[in-house]
């Protein structure tokens, strides 16, 4: 298993991931549910961060490989799942969203996994609908943590109540357009293939 500093981020964020969920269990003498909230989304857009510096980084230093390219979506969808059932444990989502978002990353990696071994991935490569659809969930998640106003002086403030749920909702809306786009890419050779195994 290769090691280098992009693939140590990469496990960084899959540690991090225990953070977010468990700064939700700890005692009310330790953390108030202000702290709770600030620390959680600050988890959060840590790890996001992570995300962007270890593929920029394994680009630039020529370090890319095969092994950090299976962990580095791993990563990501364990990070967003594990937040996703943070919300809508703690009810700032409804559990048909998480589904829907959850269910479009499981339904599109085994499309991936399958176009990949008949030799057909680049059919169904990330694309810049995906990436903002991605975008906009990475912004709504931690907004959703943090569930409060961010003060931006002046008297003015960001609700981030209300921006993370339209952006969740966007991202939802996102999701299903995403996967029908590439279902639509991959339907010829589900269609030729008759779904054999």
């Amino acid at each position: 298993m290769p090691f280098n500093f992009p693939i140590f981020l990469t496990w960084l964020r899959i540690v991090l991931i225990p953070l977010v969920v468990g700064v939700f269990y700890l005692p009310d003498s330790m953390m108030s549910g202000v702290d709770r909230n600030m620390a959680a989304a600050a988890i959060f857009v840590l790890a996001a961060l992570t995300d962007w510096f270890d593929g920029f980084l394994a680009r630039k230093w020529n370090q890319t490989s095969a092994f950090g390219a299976f962990l580095d979506p791993v990563a990501d969808k364990l990070m967003v799942t594990a937040a996703l059932l943070v919300l809508v444990q703690l009810t700032r989502i409804q559990s048909a969203i998480a589904l829907v978002i959850v269910g479009r990353e499981i339904a599109i990696s085994a499309l991936r996994e399958w176009m990949a071994q008949i030799g057909a991935s680049k059919s169904v490569a990330v694309n810049q609908l995906g990436k903002f659809k991605t975008a906009c969930q990475m912004v709504a998640i931690p907004m959703l943590l943090y569930y409060g106003k961010v003060p931006l002086g002046g008297g003015l403030a960001i609700d981030t109540r209300v921006w993370g749920i339209w952006l969740i909702y966007l991202a939802a809306v996102l999701t299903i357009w995403s996967m029908l786009y590439y279902m639509k890419l991959a339907w010829p050779q589900i269609r030729e293939r008759g779904g054999a195994n």
